[in-house]
């Protein structure tokens, strides 16, 4: 046996051993946040769960029962919450007054469900805010700019499960050890390069785009610098190009468009949580006029 492996292997860095160090960053902390994450990680872990499962019980589609598990799985059992804001529900849940905490929860369940039957990586995002006046919270409390978010994510449900995690203090990466159920860090800081080759865009819709777009993407094809032209690489689930984005550099887009001239991405559940993390990693995100946020 090779004792020195097992010694390293029982010394891995797991998410709520990394959580718990950076509680230890503030002193204040009362651990409310940690258990909070905590919980998003377990949740995380029952959708990857149903997930793997999918095809084998014909848990298929945009609207199926897997979409339906994911939203249930992550918006139960959370303490500390005051609101819960899901792609899945018209309306915001608000937690009963005696039982608040001060966070909000925005998250998509599932992003990108309807590539379930067909193997394509689709993933869940999440972002959290601080409420300000608990017992008084209303939906102006949850329709807060991203630059006031305070921690974002998303897991990755594909070869491997990924979950990548920002509080504020740079981006994380960890990988699902399914013979041990836990998160390991495997993507320690990471920084988007600061050079890529590929850009990412849904080159069908090139027809409704507008001219500083187009002439955009046509350089990434057509560089008249001498430049070697950018490669395409477009999945459609936006975690997966989010994921290779962040790790190989380079450019997602989801531009708008005449058919849908406020774009298509939903700020608060993909936009907002998607660019805490870009930014975090060292990265920019723009609506192609000015910084989101």
């Amino acid at each position: 046996m090779d004792h020195a492996a097992e010694a390293q292997r029982t010394d891995l860095m797991t998410i709520t051993r990394h959580a718990l160090n950076e509680q230890g960053r503030h002193p204040e902390s009362r651990g409310d946040f940690t258990i909070l994450l905590s919980h998003t990680v377990l949740g995380c872990k029952f959708v990857a769960s149903a997930v793997n499962k999918a095809g084998l019980a014909k848990l298929i589609g945009l609207a199926g029962e897997t979409n339906i598990q994911a939203s249930k799985q992550l918006s139960t059992g959370h303490p500390y919450l005051c609101v819960l804001v899901s792609e899945e529900n018209e309306e915001a849940i608000f937690v009963d007054a005696p039982l608040r905490g001060k966070y909000c929860v925005c998250f998509d369940p599932l992003d990108g469900s309807s590539n379930i039957d067909c193997g394509v990586s689709i993933g869940t995002i999440f972002g959290i805010y601080m409420i300000k006046h608990k017992d008084n919270a209303t939906l102006e409390d949850v329709l807060q700019p991203g630059t006031d978010m305070i921690a974002a994510g998303y897991c990755m449900y594909g070869s491997s499960c990924t979950l990548v995690l920002s509080t504020g203090n740079g981006v994380n990466g960890f990988t699902l050890d399914p013979s041990l159920g836990e998160f390991i860090l495997t993507h320690p800081n990471i920084k988007i390069p600061n050079k890529g080759k590929i850009y990412s865009v849904n080159e069908g819709n090139a027809r409704n785009w507008d001219v500083p777009t187009a002439k955009f993407v046509e350089k990434c094809k057509f560089p008249q610098d001498g430049s070697s032209p950018k490669s395409l690489r477009y999945i459609g689930s936006m975690v997966a190009d989010v994921h290779r984005t962040l790790l190989y550099g380079g450019i997602f887009l989801y531009p708008a468009d005449k058919k849908s001239p406020n774009g298509k991405l939903r700020v608060l559940y993909e936009v907002f949580p998607m660019s805490f993390l870009m930014e975090q990693a060292g990265g920019q995100s723009f609506t192609g006029k000015q910084r989101v946020g």
